[in-house]
């Protein structure tokens, strides 16, 4: 078998159509789109409203993720390349890279192999600028807080009750619990203060779940930044900062098109993580999609459990959104390590670790039938997978009364994953979706913890810590008890204990804090050890990148 190259070489030697022409593929003329350079543009608002969402709607979501790759964002580009293979419009709808697991250890988030979305480097560094407008929009809101506290408080902020962080997009562990304030009288006064990663930011769901300026502004007032003393809530748009925070969002909230190494359309726009934040790209990209295309493909963050939870309770719940089909990425190698493998054993075949690692991918395949979604796993076929091993996994999937097809994207590109985009198509043809959230939104806030713990994650029960108890007890008081749920969860077990893999039994789920994302809607719940500021391994990718003399980029993945 002829070696792949890498992805940055793969995506450097791509010759990129105009992105005109692949606009125009779309029905966009010249004037409904914003060029960022030759090879990226936003749509204009003008053309979002001018259209009607009327496309089917497609999620990409995967098993529980381990260090062995199972390949989310590949399936769904390649996939996507291959439905345009056999005629169908299809627009790909995925997330923008963080700078975090860009220079960590996960990478970026444009594909990989023959299965990518271009420009691959700029995609995965500073792109359109939108987690910049981000960054400033949610530190302009931070500054205003304490500039207010500074000057008086008028308010009457109790400063042992902010709870507005501040936000920077990287892996840095020591910014997790700091202290600001320390520069005498002119310093403002001390406090502890956090920092979230950007993709965890309320403004990025905000962003996200936004259907158009005005709701933005809406949505940006209504974020709670701290409560009086006597526990109050005080708002952005008591700070009077909304408005100038939609200012510096005004052009990050249109989506990016780009495209596919077969130039294919595809919107990429919002970058929330699946196991801290919703896990979802735009609802105004998708919803674009859907009305620019026949398919929209999208992905959810993370795991099932997690971002697919999310996708289907959260963003589809807002944004009306009706998904006929959910695609389950697994590898061999993955649901080896669920069997027991460690990751330097997994070149070996073993079909007896593989078997035991398959109760993971079915307790997906179980949970997505509660939403009333038909699903098709999508096996992502690696070089050193046996026969013996993609057979079992194609056989298990059968008697389970469920598609399953190989990917081979990432060798093949679009050719590679016609097998799946043709199972997809006749789960389409059947018409059997008939989805539904998995709760009402109006039960108390620990019956829709529980009923997710219990129904998704298998968990026996839920124990909440006393922070967790205080903190729901407040939000229902400030009316927000019946929104829905956000679980910030490791993304590595059913469990909230990164080490129990495979589908663990016998456990509870500890909710540690609660705290309300009143702009975005939604209850964030924190369970067990997740940090909503994640740290970099002791090798990151950063050590490997570097620039040569002629612009040559080496190591970025």
């Amino acid at each position: 078998m002829t070696a792949v190259p890498s992805d940055i070489a793969i995506a450097q030697a791509a010759k990129l159509r105009p992105i005109a022409d692949v606009a125009a593929d779309l029905g966009l003329s010249a004037d409904e789109i914003l060029p960022y350079g030759r090879n990226k543009a936003k749509i204009t608002a003008e053309a979002i409203k001018a259209r009607t969402p009327t496309g089917r709607l497609v999620l990409v979501t995967g098993i529980n993720p381990t260090p062995a790759g199972e390949g989310k964002s590949t399936v769904t580009v390649g996939v996507g390349q291959a439905l345009r293979r056999l005629g169908k419009k299809v627009v790909i709808c995925i997330r923008e890279p963080s700078l975090g697991p860009v220079f960590g250890v996960k990478g970026g988030a444009a594909g990989g192999g023959y299965a990518q979305v271009v420009p691959m480097d700029e995609i995965n560094l500073h792109f359109t600028g939108d987690f910049h407008a981000i960054t400033s929009a949610h530190n302009l809101l931070s500054a205003m807080l304490d500039n207010h506290i500074h000057h008086g408080n008028s308010l009457g902020i109790d400063s042992r009750r902010i709870t507005w962080p501040r936000t920077i997009d990287m892996n840095d562990r020591a910014l997790r619990q700091i202290v600001v304030g320390l520069g005498g009288l002119n310093g403002g006064p001390s406090r502890e203060e956090r920092f979230v990663i950007v993709p965890g930011s309320e403004v990025m769901a905000i962003l996200c779940l936004a259907t158009d300026l005005q709701d933005l502004e809406t949505r940006l007032g209504r974020i709670i930044v701290a409560l009086t003393r006597d526990k109050k809530p005080v708002t952005a748009a008591d700070l009077k900062a909304s408005g100038a925070m939609t200012l510096l969002l005004k052009d990050a909230i249109i989506p990016n098109l780009v495209q596919t190494l077969e130039g294919g359309p595809a919107l990429v726009h919002g970058g929330p993580f699946g196991n801290i934040a919703h896990g979802c790209n735009s609802l105004v990209a998708t919803r674009l999609g859907l009305s620019l295309g026949d398919i929209v493909m999208t992905e959810a963050g993370f795991g099932a459990d997690l971002g697919a939870e999310k996708f289907l309770d959260i963003k589809c719940r807002f944004g009306g959104l009706n998904p006929e089909v959910a695609v389950i990425v697994a590898t061999v190698r993955a649901l080896k390590m669920h069997g027991g493998v460690k990751k330097d054993k997994l070149g070996a075949t073993d079909v007896a670790a593989l078997t035991r690692g398959l109760v993971n991918l079915q307790a997906h395949v179980e949970n997505l039938a509660k939403f009333g979604l038909p699903v098709v796993v999508a096996l992502n076929r690696f070089v050193s997978d046996s026969p013996e091993e993609l057979q079992a996994v194609l056989e298990a999937a059968s008697t389970w009364g469920v598609r399953a097809a190989l990917s081979d994207v990432w060798a093949r590109g679009g050719e590679g994953g016609e097998a799946v985009a043709k199972e997809i198509i006749a789960v389409l043809d059947e018409g059997k979706a008939r989805f539904k959230p998995l709760y009402d939104a109006a039960l108390p806030i620990k019956a829709k913890i529980e009923t997710i713990a219990r129904e998704i994650y298998s968990a026996d029960g839920v124990d909440y810590a006393a922070a967790a108890d205080r903190n729901i007890a407040q939000c229902e008081a400030m009316g927000l008890g019946q929104t829905p749920i956000c679980i910030a969860k490791t993304q590595y077990s059913f469990s909230d204990d990164p080490a129990k893999l495979g589908r663990p039994k016998g456990f509870r789920i500890t909710i540690r804090d609660v705290y309300p994302s009143a702009g975005a809607g939604f209850v964030v719940a924190l369970a067990g050890e997740i940090m909503t500021m994640p740290g970099l391994s002791k090798t990151p990718s950063a050590e490997a990148i570097r620039v040569h003399a002629d612009g040559r980029i080496e190591g970025l993945f």
